[in-house]
């Protein structure tokens, strides 16, 4: 039984990058979904894709490289684990490498990115960071 399911899918992410994958599957989740259209949206990822095969729902992660085949995440962590929660209100969400990465945040309105965060003025739990 998979118990984080948000590390599981920044660890395959992180494997296939290393060797060059080009598309990632996992057994998907709305949260998981969430994350991966943020990402999406943030150039990280090419695609995120939700189907149903067998009564099952997964999700089908298109990686993205520039034309040298480096990969378009360069560090990918997770911040918020089930040992140890991490939880930031609007003023002190984090910033990743100065504004140039990425904190995912799971809020009360939804799961949003750092900056979408502070515009709304709202915090929340910390999920992931990318850069």
């Amino acid at each position: 039984m998979m118990m984080d399911r948000i590390s599981d899918m920044l660890t395959r992410i992180r494997n296939a990058q290393l060797v060059g994958i080009e598309k990632v599957e996992m057994p998907a989740s709305k949260t998981l979904l969430a994350v991966a259209d943020i990402m999406k949206n943030e150039g990280y990822l090419a695609g995120a894709k939700a189907y149903n095969y067998k009564g099952h729902r997964y999700l089908r992660l298109t990686l993205r490289y520039d034309d040298h085949g480096n990969a378009a995440i360069r560090e990918i962590k997770r911040v918020s684990k089930p040992g140890r929660r991490v939880y930031g209100g609007a003023d002190n969400l984090p910033r990743v490498y100065n504004g140039f990465g990425i904190a995912i945040i799971s809020t009360s309105k939804g799961v949003m990115t750092d900056k979408s965060a502070r515009a709304a003025n709202i915090g929340g739990e910390v999920l992931c960071t990318v850069f």
